[in-house]
C-alpha cells in the first residue's frame, strides 16, 4: 500500500493528528467497543428511570456541561471527542462520529436525527480501496439551534445563534446569527 511510508505512528496517533489513517488500530476498536457498551448502559438507565444515567454520559463523551441534557439514543465513534456545553439540549437519535473533535457550545437545541459527521474518504478509489480515511473537525457555537434531520459534514463551523433548517445539509461555514437552511444549506437571512 505505501500509504504511511516512513511515518512510524500507529494509526490512533494519526487519526489523533488530524492524518489520514487506516481505522485497523487495536485502540481504535477498544474505544469504539466501549463507546457501544456505554451508550447502551446510558440508553437502559435512563429508560429505567436510574439516577446514575448522567454518571455513564458524563463517562462516555469527553466533556459534559452542567445541565447538559441528551436524549438517547446517542450514537458516537468513541465519545473521547465529543463536547456537549453547559444547558444544551440533545433530542433523540444524534449520530456524532467523533472522529475528529466535535464541539457542541452552551445553550444549544439540537433536534432529532442529527448527524454530525467528521469522518471524510478520499476521493482516489484505490486509497478508498485500502480504507484510508480522515476527519475534520466540527464546531457549533452558543445557542445554536440545529432543526431535526440536519447533517453537518466534516470541518464545519457554525457561529453563535446560528439557525439550521430542518432537514439541511451543512457543507460550509455557517457565520453567527444567520438561519440557513436547504441542501447544501445556504444563509437565508440574518437573524439579528
Amino acid at each position: 500500500m505505501g500509504h504511511f511510508d516512513g511515518d512510524d505512528r500507529s494509526n490512533w496517533d494519526r487519526m489523533i493528528a488530524g492524518d489520514p489513517y487506516i481505522a485497523d488500530d487495536p485502540r481504535m476498536a477498544e474505544r469504539s467497543a466501549r463507546a457501544l457498551r456505554l451508550a447502551d448502559e446510558y440508553q437502559r438507565a435512563v429508560v429505567a428511570g436510574d439516577p446514575g444515567a448522567r454518571a455513564i454520559l458524563a463517562d462516555l463523551v469527553g466533556d459534559l456541561g452542567e445541565d447538559a441534557h441528551v436524549r438517547p439514543p446517542l450514537t458516537v465513534d468513541y465519545g473521547d471527542f465529543l463536547t456537549i456545553g453547559a444547558r444544551t439540549f440533545v433530542n433523540a437519535n444524534l449520530t456524532a462520529l467523533d472522529v475528529a473533535s466535535i464541539v457542541i457550545g452552551e445553550d444549544c437545541q439540537i433536534g432529532p436525527n442529527v448527524q454530525l459527521l467528521t469522518p471524510t474518504h478520499p476521493l482516489d478509489p484505490q486509497a478508498r480501496r485500502d480504507k484510508v480515511e480522515s476527519a475534520k473537525p466540527i464546531t457549533l457555537g452558543d445557542n445554536v439551534w440545529l432543526g431535526g434531520g440536519v447533517v453537518v459534514c466534516p470541518g464545519v463551523t457554525i457561529g453563535d445563534n446560528a439557525v439550521i433548517g430542518a432537514g439541511s445539509v451543512v457543507t460550509k461555514d455557517i457565520p453567527a446569527d444567520a438561519l440557513a437552511v436547504g441542501n447544501p444549506a445556504r444563509v437565508i437571512r440574518v437573524i439579528r
